[in-house]
């Protein structure tokens, strides 16, 4: 049994952390995935009109299956999210060109590269909800231990909540303070159940790469 319900302890949870740890992953893996994918697809595209774009498509999805890998991996780690492999190309015999036919008739590798072209824009979106939210939480949360540096490094009374030319308003008497701790302690607790709900969404997009061939295998033999 715990000491405390859930909603108190949930901002010291190790689940809790290591699903901010992937939401902060997530934006500088998700930039180098959509450069990557990007980039590679804009090169084979260009070069279809030679021979060598399909062979650049080729190592694009190829690429895309390894970050599927590695995305399996991270998701296995930080989400504790356990999902199956997707099976391995079929139908491959020796030399490029059959290696090449299989990469682009494989529906996992398509998954693979849709999938780093959605990461990315759902990174920058979490990313920029969540980091916000926990670092203004616990700034809040912890103000009556550090609000006395305004007033001796800043020459100011505390933070400033409003100010222009003819008035400003500080948070720097104890009622102030205090609610000013109390916001931030909303914002702690609340942190951890909006950063789940948003890896709920990678999730999601991480199932996405598996293959459904194996499942429907199985369902064929039973």
């Amino acid at each position: 049994r715990h000491l405390l319900p859930a909603g108190l302890r949930a901002p010291f949870e190790a689940r809790s952390l290591r699903e901010f740890g992937h939401v902060l992953l997530s934006l500088p893996v998700g930039v180098a995935l959509f450069v990557y994918t990007v980039t590679m697809l804009s090169l084979g595209a260009g070069l279809l009109v030679t021979f060598l774009g399909v062979p650049v498509l080729a190592a694009t999805l190829a690429g895309c299956r390894l970050i599927g890998a590695l995305e399996r991996s991270r998701a296995r780690g930080l989400l504790g999210l356990e999902v199956a492999e997707p099976e391995p190309l079929r139908g491959q015999r020796p030399g490029v060109l059959a290696w090449t036919g299989a990469l682009l008739k494989s529906g996992s590798s398509w998954r693979a590269l849709l999938y780093t072209l959605l990461q990315f824009p759902w990174a920058v979106f979490s990313f920029s909800v969540a980091v916000p939210l926990w670092t203004m939480g616990w700034t809040l949360l912890t103000y009556p231990l550090w609000f006395w540096a305004f007033p001796l490094w800043a020459g100011q009374g505390g933070i400033q909540l409003y100010g222009d030319e003819q008035h400003a308003v500080y948070l720097d008497n104890p009622f102030e303070i205090t609610a000013t701790a109390l916001v931030g302690l909303l914002l702690t607790l609340a942190t951890p159940w909006i950063v789940r709900a948003l890896t709920t969404v990678d999730r999601v997009l991480v199932r996405g790469l598996r293959s459904e061939e194996r499942r429907v295998g199985k369902e064929c033999r039973s």
